[in-house]
């Protein structure tokens, strides 16, 4: 069936088509009047469904025994400046294709609910989908960081206006410090552009160029901070709590699902494949940052009252963990990392979607203020409790299966901080069995009696996340195989495996 489906594609510009699907629905929206609310989120959600089941296919298409590039689309645009329309996926690439036409579906479901100017919400909301899956599948660095800013800008205005708490702060300091990293960003590939000589930004030409060692050590921390700010690498990531904090629910499910995988996917796909030499320089001080990620994000959660603080800090320790294994330098962690974006997505995409739930019914976030909700909200707290097993890593859960794998990979390379790194599951079991605990099982407060469940669109959405958590967690080897048929040349051309 893969094959058929791939013969297909290979006929049809399949990724224009994947990532013009939320574009295509941006410009229905501007057509349909704001008064009538059903048919916006209808369009939203019909043109999400149909990029998510193509993004499935893709994925099932792509031949991992083949490896590399392929489904790829290659135009001619500005010659002389080495601008083209260059598109394709590697395994890599469709895995986290996949992930955002996931996060998006889910996350238009969960929104259905938003009545203050839906049409400009939902514009604002594909627009940056449209934006991540560019990134996901361009392989010319100039279209890279235009549909880099096109998923990053969208943030300032969909917290500043639908947000919760102080939300004029939270926007203009995510959109300070992811400014700051995209000025990092152009720096680092204009940096390429002219240190290659070869006067393109096509990525298949600069992936075979041999950088001068001194050029590298360079420009090497520069891409990597730049990438891993959005990545809330420590010491950068101040801006991420206070974002998902304010943020409306979709908005937090986006970002922490896709938008933070962005800067993981810089710093391994441009970073360290394009500079390796730089990167196994560097290598040993990142390692160290990812590990206070980890410890103090984990540590920063249990000490946390506020239900959305706390999985916002459980999110930059798992963020930690991604850079960690891509850190470590070897395929075992690449492929570990690349698994660990795609479980932590779906995961603290459902965390957020459970918090925005629960928020809306009990217009609290303080966890002490809620208990014994499971007895009127058993269907969240069932999902609560799911959610909350995969992030502490219990096997049979994604979670479980992405973490052991980058631990392994960084014993390889670090072995005593790979050892203090695991201490943060520690942790991260405390926060997540307190909340359920407190929240959920607590003695009941008569003044939730009358809260209702989850409905049947949440329901929907919230389903839709916890199958591919747990069919990657019983079953992860198809996804392993095709992450590592394209890690692979990344740990070579370090010179390791």
């Amino acid at each position: 069936m893969g094959i058929a489906i791939a013969q297909v594609f290979n006929q049809i510009p399949i990724l224009t088509i994947i990532y013009m699907m939320p574009l295509i629905a941006v410009i229905s929206m501007f057509l349909i009047p704001g008064t009538n609310q059903k048919a916006v989120k209808v369009v939203s959600l019909v043109f999400s469904v149909i990029s998510f089941i193509l993004a499935l296919m893709l994925f099932f298409a792509y031949d991992f025994n083949k490896g590399g590039m392929q489904f790829v689309e290659h135009h001619i645009w500005a010659a002389q400046l080495g601008i083209n329309y260059f598109m394709g996926v590697n395994g890599i690439n469709v895995v986290l294709v996949l992930l955002t036409g996931i996060i998006i579906t889910a996350g238009i479901l969960a929104s259905w609910d938003v009545n203050n100017r839906p049409k400009e919400f939902f514009i604002l909301l594909l627009t940056l989908t449209t934006g991540v899956f560019g990134v996901f599948m361009t392989y010319n660095l100039f279209l890279f960081f235009l549909f880099y800013e096109i998923a990053v800008l969208p943030m300032y205005l969909l917290i500043g206006i639908w947000g919760t708490g102080p939300k004029e702060y939270s926007a203009m300091k995510l959109t300070l410090y992811l400014m700051v990293g995209s000025a990092l960003i152009l720096a680092g590939i204009l940096g390429i552009y002219f240190a290659s000589g070869m006067h393109t930004f096509d990525f298949d030409v600069l992936e075979k160029v041999a950088f001068d060692r001194n050029f590298q050590i360079i420009f090497f921390p520069i891409l990597f901070v730049g990438f891993g700010i959005l990545a809330a690498l420590w010491p950068f990531h101040t801006w991420s709590p206070d974002g998902h904090a304010s943020a409306p629910t979709a908005v937090s499910m986006l970002h922490a699902g896709v938008l933070m995988k962005l800067g993981a996917y810089g710093c391994l796909v441009v970073a360290v494949w394009l500079l390796p030499e730089g990167a196994k320089f560097w290598f040993p001080t990142i390692a160290i940052l990812t590990l206070v990620n980890i410890v103090y994000g984990s540590l920063a959660a249990v000490a946390q009252r506020d239900l959305k603080f706390i999985v916002a800090y459980s999110s930059v320790s798992h963020m930690g963990i991604v850079l960690l294994g891509i850190a470590s330098g070897n395929s075992i962690a690449f492929s570990g990392a690349v698994l660990q974006m795609f479980s932590h997505g779906i995961m603290t995409g459902l965390f957020f979607g459970l918090v925005g739930m629960t928020y809306g019914r009990t217009h609290t976030r303080i966890i002490t203020e809620m208990r014994g909700l499971a007895k009127n909200m058993p269907v969240l707290a069932v999902f609560f409790v799911l959610t909350g097993l995969c992030s502490l890593g219990l096997p049979g859960f994604s979670g479980f299966v992405a973490e052991i794998t980058v631990f392994l990979g960084a014993f390889k390379a670090f072995p005593i901080l790979a050892i203090i790194a695991i201490t943060g599951i520690v942790f991260t079991a405390f926060y997540v069995l307190r909340v359920v605990q407190i929240v959920f099982f607590g003695p009941k407060d008569p003044h939730f009696d009358n809260l209702k469940d989850a409905n049947k669109i949440e329901i929907t959405a919230l389903a839709l996340l916890m199958f591919f958590i747990i069919a990657v967690g019983v079953y992860p080897f198809y996804m392993m195989k095709v992450i590592h048929s394209s890690v692979l040349p990344i740990a070579l051309k370090l010179g390791g495996m």
